[in-house]
């Protein structure tokens, strides 16, 4: 961690972190072991610190803290109702978090040709390893805090243009469903600029994947990621550092998909939440 996150974090309050705001002031919760903010609702994010010295565990998972004792937590697209926190040490407690549930977008499409929802057999094991290789790189625990800063300056749309796609919605086809959308769709033209959103370090760079064709990852520390997908042309390399704004790559249609857009999507470890949250409402477009 550089000296100016060391500053930044030092300032914080090992007992009281002051609640921050994303674009307007979000819900806190303090109690007498811990202080959190942020959305408790299915997809989204929720940070806080506690004492330096104690643990943090979500529902029996043990959470990643900072030395300073602060840390981030994301709520999947199905977290149930109540999930529960537990911060050990002295004097350990336990704080219940009241999960707001959602309605998501279902539609339904028949007659689709079996081709077009199944894979072929033969790219079955491309899949397979690519889909490793993407794990590996949300899987990391970087000992950084660039997400904090995301969190208090805000996150930054990494392109702008008509939403054509939100997070949490499914189709089924022929009957059968398919695997949920975890990200948010911006439909623009192939060569937009995409740009990063937040600081962090690229822990991949793919330029052809099966699905998600052109793919970047973006690690934002403590298991918070970003990812990219089916961009036309790639232009960061794995181990670069980046900072809000940088350019990243550019809008395409690689991948199985039916036009050019971008599909940003966000991760804490295996918990998929919603970038849609964490940014001010897109510009309105001409």
């Amino acid at each position: 961690m550089d000296k100016s996150w060391r500053a930044l974090i030092g300032s914080i309050s090992a007992r009281r972190w002051a609640a921050i705001a994303l674009f307007s002031a979000t819900p806190s919760w303090a109690d007498e072991c811990i202080d959190l903010s942020g959305d408790a609702v299915q997809g989204g994010l929720l940070w806080g610190t506690v004492a330096a010295h104690r643990t943090v565990t979500l529902d029996g998972t043990a959470v990643s803290t900072t030395p300073e004792g602060v840390f981030v937590i994301g709520l999947g697209r199905n977290a149930p109702r109540q999930q529960q926190l537990v911060i050990g040490g002295d004097a350990a407690c336990q704080h219940v978090i009241e999960v707001t549930q959602r309605d998501y977008r279902i539609s339904r499409v028949e007659g689709v040709p079996q081709q077009t929802v199944t894979p072929p057999p033969e790219q079955l094991d491309r899949i397979a390893k690519e889909r490793a290789r993407v794990s590996a790189a949300k899987g990391r625990r970087l000992p950084r805090a660039d997400w904090l800063l995301a969190v208090r300056s805000g996150m930054a749309w990494p392109a702008t243009g008509r939403i054509s796609g939100v997070y949490g919605s499914q189709r089924f086809y022929n009957g059968t469903p398919g695997s949920p959308h975890y990200g948010v769709d911006v439909a623009v033209a192939t060569g937009h600029p995409v740009i990063a959103p937040a600081p962090g370090l690229i822990t991949l760079a793919e330029p052809d994947l099966f699905y998600s064709g052109g793919t970047v990852i973006l690690d934002h520390g403590y298991g918070l990621s970003s990812s990219f997908l089916h961009l036309s042309e790639v232009l960061v390399s794995v181990g670069d550092e980046v900072v809000t704004g940088d350019l990243l790559g550019k809008v395409g249609a690689t991948g199985r998909v039916t036009g050019p857009h971008l599909d940003w999507r966000m991760s804490w470890g295996k918990e998929r939440i919603d970038p849609q949250l964490l940014v001010p409402p897109m510009p309105k477009q001409p």
